[in-house]
């Protein structure tokens, strides 16, 4: 056990954590309102990521911009693919989604070995491997993970807002909870499910291009990925992005102690992770959230009267 690492091995789960919570802010929208897997959420981040890399090469747009075209065009995307086919399987057994998103998913992975063949690509720019140090923590933090981890923020506080505060994100709050009594006051389901898993793609989009500024990647980019979300989601509860922030940071502080503090070798960093998803399915299936439910409540005994009750006479 290394304690002297509790600091920076900290601070790089916090960090983590950022990318961990943006990758799965898409999932959980998806499966929170149409209670779908979407199995093609790996595929959806790939995909992203060599928009983003085609759009710095043919039209020299830079990388960190490039969440501005890639979201509203996933975000169309996405809107269509629920119309034309999603749709349509609704209601439907969930092994046939889980089938059809899978296949979906080998889809565009094996159309990108036929556009971009399977060599790794990375965008390489001066600001993505800059740094910067703070001497009296003895820290050093890359800029690209620092801005990332900022996006996962920026992105949680946007989505909160978005769901408490506007009508069509309350109307995805309602349908998440009860598709039948929200139909009953008139909120058209059909036409909010489209809307929410375009948003639940343009997200899986944002976190593909992220990613490219910070990892390299290839048609098969986004498989050990997913899996990790679905791990981040489980453990915030399915349907709360609170919860999968909270998620996110004790996965992210999990893999990262048991690395740097408690000596693992970092080719098991994954065991953690997926260790961590099959045990929380089977001792919290609701999440961490349910952990709330278990604890105690302390109650204080109530005070005695200081008068007596009708007819008595006063303590």
């Amino acid at each position: 056990m290394d304690l002297g690492n509790i600091l920076p091995v900290t601070v790089g789960a916090i960090l983590l954590a950022g990318l961990y919570a943006t990758m799965s802010y898409g999932l959980g929208l998806i499966y929170g309102v149409m209670r779908i897997v979407n199995l093609s959420h790996a595929g959806i981040m790939m995909l992203a990521a060599y928009t983003t890399l085609m759009l710095y090469r043919s039209f020299g747009i830079e990388p960190y911009l490039a969440p501005v075209i890639v979201m509203p065009l996933f975000f169309v995307i996405g809107m269509g693919f629920q119309r034309l086919i999603v749709r349509r399987i609704t209601g439907a057994a969930p092994i046939v989604s889980l089938l059809l998103l899978f296949s979906v998913w080998l889809i565009i992975q094996n159309a990108a070995y036929l556009i971009w063949s399977g060599n790794t690509q990375s965008i390489l720019r001066p600001y993505t491997t800059r740094s910067f140090r703070i001497e009296a923590l003895d820290l050093t933090i890359g800029w690209m993970r620092l801005g990332v981890f900022l996006a996962g923020v920026v992105t949680l506080i946007i989505l909160q807002f978005f769901l408490t505060r506007t009508y069509l994100g309350k109307a995805i709050r309602a349908t998440t909870q009860d598709r039948d009594s929200a139909k009953l006051v008139g909120i058209d389901v059909d036409r909010i499910s489209m809307v929410a898993f375009g948003i639940g793609i343009a997200l899986s989009a944002l976190a593909g291009a992220l990613f490219s500024m910070i990892l390299p990647f290839n048609p098969d980019f986004g498989r050990v990925l997913m899996l990790k979300s679905f791990a981040v989601i489980v453990l915030g509860g399915l349907t709360s992005f609170v919860g999968i922030a909270v998620g996110a940071l004790v996965l992210a502080l999990a893999e990262e102690w048991a690395v740097g503090v408690f000596g693992m070798q970092t080719a098991l960093k994954d065991l953690v992770s997926f260790s961590a998803l099959v045990l929380v399915l089977i001792l919290l299936p609701n999440g961490l959230p349910s952990l709330l439910g278990r604890m105690p409540v302390w109650r204080t005994k109530p005070a005695r009267p200081t008068t007596a009750p009708t007819g008595g006479k006063a303590a």
